[in-house]
């Protein structure tokens, strides 16, 4: 059985900040993959400077080049439309009927779980691993997640702190400023390239 995380997010650009996170995710959890997961179109907030949901997927595939535990899916690109979790976890079970499934998310996100579509749902599908930087309340807020799902498995990863956000690196470069160690050489060349986040 096949232990797999999957690690949502717009990825608007991806850079460091998701790849450590991934990778610590994969380690603390024992993951043979964790795979990201652009989303198509976010449920609850607009995306600036967007280069569309197949610009971010080959960003995504690029920022993962070369590290075999970590892999890229298109399946919220393809579906279109709003992202929801619920959805890609019962497409992803109905096609990987014997993985074992660990849906990776922030603890900014985690606070929100609550009012997710069919959260509980979700728990039935996939293990929760709700991720916080260093100095974050990660083991708290995974206990109250699980105390409010009984029967879940909800656990924690901490991962290293490094303050690089999306919003930041668009910033960058806009302003025509350097990204060099924000995000993979791969990355920032296939943006370049294309002319992205100008």
């Amino acid at each position: 059985m096949s232990k797999v995380g999957l690690l949502g997010g717009s990825f608007n650009p991806p850079h460091f900040g998701h790849l450590i996170c991934a990778q610590e995710a994969a380690e603390q959890l024992q993951l043979d993959e964790v795979i990201l997961v652009p989303l198509h179109t976010p449920t609850d907030y607009q995306m600036p400077s967007d280069p569309g949901p197949l610009a971010r997927l080959a960003l995504c595939e690029a920022a993962v080049a070369g590290n075999a535990r970590l892999a890229v899916s298109a399946i919220e690109v393809e579906r279109g439309g709003t992202s929801y979790s619920i959805e890609t976890l019962r497409s992803w079970r109905e096609s990987n009927p014997d993985a074992q499934l660990t849906l990776i998310i922030g603890n900014d996100v985690a606070a929100q779980f609550p009012s997710w579509r069919e959260p509980a749902e979700v728990l039935d599908l996939a293990r929760l691993a709700v991720v916080s930087r260093e100095g974050e309340s990660e083991l708290l807020l995974a206990e109250e997640l699980s105390a409010g799902f009984p029967g879940s498995d909800v656990t924690a990863v901490t991962m290293t702190r490094v303050d690089i956000s999306s919003t930041m690196v668009r910033e960058r470069i806009a302003a025509g400023r350097s990204t060099q160690y924000l995000m993979p050489a791969t990355v920032a060349q296939l943006i370049e390239s294309e002319g992205w986040y100008l």
